[in-house]
């Protein structure tokens, strides 16, 4: 297995395409979404499904995306715009292309941050992205 639990470097991820990290980052943020929402209080299995699909998708994320890009580093800010110039064979119902865009942007950034070894600064961008979505 090519990955071994490993710490990457800037020149692997930079080396990585902007698709592989955001499949990765995909699934960081609905783990640190599963998470936020089961940490808030008791519910129902299928309350805690709609309020962690509530932020998962695409136009939440594209908010969560515009929320956090000012408090970004330089390096974090490149990887946002290669990941919002990525090119996409499809939009998924109920999103616009930009919003998809900037999801995929939002994604491949918590992939980035994930494989760098940086999991509290992925967990603080997060509370930072989704805090408005729970004052909802």
């Amino acid at each position: 297995m090519p990955w071994d639990e490993r710490i990457m470097t800037e020149d692997e991820l930079r080396g990585m395409s902007c698709l592989a990290l955001a499949h990765i980052g995909d699934a960081v943020f609905e783990l640190l979404a599963r998470t936020a929402v089961c940490c808030g209080g008791k519910r129902t299995a299928e309350a805690l499904h709609g309020a962690a699909v509530a932020l998962v998708s695409a136009p939440a994320q594209a908010r969560a995306a515009r929320r956090v890009e000012g408090a970004l580093t330089e390096a974090e800010r490149a990887v946002l715009r290669r990941g919002r110039n990525t090119r996409v064979r499809a939009v998924p119902r109920g999103a616009s292309f930009e919003e998809y865009h900037l999801a995929t942007a939002l994604e491949a950034l918590f992939g980035y941050l994930y494989l760098k070894g940086e999991t509290r600064r992925a967990r603080e961008l997060f509370d930072l992205a989704a805090a408005e979505e729970f004052r909802a």
